[in-house]
């Protein structure tokens, strides 16, 4: 196997791993198992999912991402992303379409890191990942409210502008002591994250107000009195029992989840490096996550990928090799296995209130309100993605995001990619005598014209309609190339149809100044042999000297 789909741990283990990494790797590991336990509760219950799914998700998935993963110091679990795809898939297809789907997006993962993808994902504009992350936030917002404020609601709508118009008209409904509970946990998380970060604000809120609600006897909803006790134990795999065609209706939020998933875990290994300084395998990582989601299902668990939060609290108590995420998903199992009993007292409007805290962190109004101020193009990709999130689904989103976002590049790369004649400009500079032409007379009956950019599908019009109106016809037409980074297929065959018709008007061409990629596409295409290599120069100098001779020749016949 290639270094480069070699886990991070086996890199790691061959270099030696001592005591003296081991201990910092042990304490980080406690403290994020500690931190994951509350988040994960709380993304599976905000996903339509049972409590202990979320601790299921990431014990299995930070144990199979540690093992096999391509970076270092990567915690990975449920995140707050998922939330809004998940609870979609639970709805219309049940938790078995759920297993189905994230099985499939596995499959995807792991064929996109063998396949050497994992770099391609950074193609993903940056203003479509701020659009679809937000409308997450606001989403995931949304849908803690009724919990967060006790409202009597029986069955909350999955659309967002729906769900607005029943809490309108429920707001009324609201319970006096969960509302409390629910706004005291959420400014003790706020406060205490200014005193410390080493200890969560999240664990500490659930620990006072699990404790406060028990020992006053608060009359609130609490995981127990809706889904009954937490499982201490581990369940017996499983497969689901699904059909053809509900296979083929979930190949479209699979992909979701894969792109997501691979998004989310490679900003999160990205945002490590340059936290300790390290690289990582992109492909082993995108290989790691794909084996955990398809794992993680059979164990009734939920789509997982990295979590960045947890992986910087890894980092920042002293994580550095993937030990520490073992270690990590060792005590949640440990938690999970001894006090998991314990979860059922937690009240449902502490955990809305910790996932009212992570909605805002994940919002980056920041970047937003920058973005807002970039060209409109960059605005238009996220502001798109943003509304449809919220409106419509963060499938539909990602895949609008990605086609406005190319159709937009398109069109600034055809904006930047011209063919103009230049034959004045040189002879202006030869009688100034300023250019390094200045000595060679450009003979008449030649035009040169210089073609500037990418010769692609979406810049071909501007090439055909500058040939096709010529002033006058010359003898030699010299395309001065010096400038042209690259050439599809749809340049090509513009380019063979002037070769044709230049042809047939007696018309020499010649190519100067072309780069590896053109030069490289053209031979390929078997193209090369009817310009005729000889009229391919390395400099525009050259190709005036060729110009003279293919003249001359003319001239003598």
């Amino acid at each position: 196997m290639q270094k480069r789909f070699e886990p991070k741990l086996v890199t790691v283990l061959r270099e030696g791993y001592s005591k003296e990494q081991f201990i910092p790797d042990l304490t980080a590991g406690i403290i994020v198992g500690i931190v994951a336990l509350p988040l994960a509760i709380a993304f599976a219950i905000a996903s339509g999912a049972k409590p202990e799914q979320g601790l299921y998700t990431a014990i299995i998935a930070g144990m199979i991402v540690s093992f096999f993963g391509g970076s270092r110091v990567q915690i990975a679990g449920p995140t707050g992303a998922f939330i809004v795809i998940i609870y979609g898939i639970i709805q219309n297809y049940g938790y078995d379409g759920l297993v189905v789907a994230t099985i499939m997006a596995g499959i995807f993962l792991m064929i996109m890191g063998f396949a050497r993808l994992g770099t391609l994902l950074k193609f993903i504009p940056y203003p479509l990942t701020v659009g679809f992350t937000s409308g997450i936030a606001i989403l995931i917002f949304s849908s803690q409210i009724k919990d967060f404020f006790g409202l009597k609601i029986q069955n909350l709508p999955i659309d967002f502008i729906e769900k607005c118009v029943v809490y309108t008209g429920n707001f009324q409904s609201l319970d006096i002591n969960t509302a409390a509970v629910g706004i005291s946990s959420l400014l003790l998380i706020v406060i205490w994250s200014r005193i410390t970060h080493r200890i969560p604000g999240a664990l500490v809120a659930i620990i006072l107000a699990t404790a406060t609600v028990q020992i006053f006897q608060i009359p609130v909803e609490t995981i127990g009195s809706r889904f009954g006790s937490v499982p201490n134990t581990f369940p017996a795999p499983r497969i689901p029992q699904v059909s053809w065609q509900t296979i083929t209706s979930l190949v479209s939020p699979a992909i979701t989840i894969a792109l997501l998933g691979a998004i989310e875990s490679l900003l999160s290994a990205v945002v490590a490096d340059g936290m300790i300084r390290t690289r990582h395998r992109s492909n082993m990582e995108l290989i790691a996550q794909g084996a955990a989601n398809i794992v993680s299902p059979l164990f009734f668990g939920l789509p997982a990928t990295g979590a960045i939060a947890r992986t910087a609290t890894n980092i920042k108590n002293g994580g550095r090799t993937p030990v520490a995420g073992i270690v990590h998903a060792i005590v949640l199992f440990l938690i999970m296995l001894f006090f998991g009993k314990w979860a059922s007292l937690i009240p449902l409007s502490t955990l809305a209130a910790i996932l009212i805290v992570v909605s805002y962190n994940m919002s980056e109004w920041r970047s937003f309100r920058k973005i807002l101020k970039s060209p409109k193009s960059d605005s238009a990709v996220m502001i798109v993605t943003f509304g449809l999130t919220i409106i419509v689904d963060l499938t539909v989103a990602i895949e609008v995001g990605i086609v406005l976002a190319a159709l937009l590049f398109m069109r600034k790369m055809s904006e930047v990619s011209h063919v103009n004649p230049i034959t004045r400009d040189l002879q202006e500079e030869r009688e100034e005598e300023e250019s390094i032409l200045s000595t060679r007379i450009i003979p008449d009956g030649v035009e040169v014209f210089e073609v500037y950019g990418t010769l692609f599908f979406g810049a071909v019009d501007q090439f055909t309609e500058s040939m096709r109106f010529l002033e006058k016809k010359p003898k030699v037409l010299i395309l001065e190339t010096s400038n042209l980074l690259a050439i599809d297929a749809s340049g090509l065959h513009a380019l063979e149809d002037l070769v044709n018709q230049f042809k047939h008007q007696h018309i020499h061409l010649i190519v100067s100044g072309i780069h590896k990629q053109p030069l490289f596409a053209i031979q390929q295409s078997g193209l090369l042999e009817q310009m005729s290599e000889d009229n391919i120069c390395g400099d525009l100098n050259e190709a005036l000297v060729r110009a003279d001779i293919l003249i001359q020749k003319t001239v003598v016949k």
